[in-house]
């Protein structure tokens, strides 16, 4: 299998973990903050929703400048599933269009002149894309239980949804 398919799986099996979470979002709490310096947590979900998408859009314009971090906040919660299916779509093309050799090319962030940050584009995929989606889908799980919305099974049960419980109906005698 090459690489290409191996993280658009990977990318795909995420993807549904993620609208799990992102449709949790209460259209109502998107100004929350944990603290001062912490995204809302509408930021924070349009975020989770926009890596992919983001992360492709930066290997295409490798040399990179030093990126402008802004968080927009959603106007909605309604913005943040068709949000996430376009930023996956756009990584999903980027991947599916790359053989192994690109994935070994290098991806730099620059300064003017100065090479901030050199990597295999592999890596950029690996780390940049794949686990700091996870790390940000993480963060957006704990605002979750902050604001007292039950936190969906993301590897395995969370104290409000186990989705390796089989329920069983008792059977009514008659």
């Amino acid at each position: 299998m090459s690489m290409s398919e191996v993280f658009v799986r990977e990318l795909e099996q995420e993807a549904q973990t993620t609208r799990r979470v992102l449709e949790r979002v209460p259209d109502d709490r998107l100004a929350w903050k944990p603290h001062d310096r912490s995204m809302s947590l509408g930021q924070l979900a349009l975020h989770v929703a926009s890596i992919p998408g983001g992360v492709t859009e930066a290997i295409r314009r490798s040399p990179l400048p030093v990126p402008q971090f802004n968080h927009p906040t959603p106007a909605s919660s309604a913005e943040l599933l068709p949000a996430l299916e376009k930023s996956i779509a756009a990584a999903k093309e980027l991947l599916r269009s790359m053989d192994d050799a690109a994935f070994a090319g290098t991806w730099r962030i620059v300064d003017g002149d100065r090479e901030v940050l050199a990597l295999p584009v592999g890596a950029v995929v690996r780390s940049i894309m794949l686990n700091h989606w996870y790390h940000h889908r993480g963060q957006l799980a704990v605002y979750l239980r902050q604001v007292g919305v039950p936190v969906p099974s993301i590897y395995g049960p969370s104290a409000d949804e186990n989705p390796f419980v089989v329920r069983q109906v008792s059977a009514v005698s008659v």
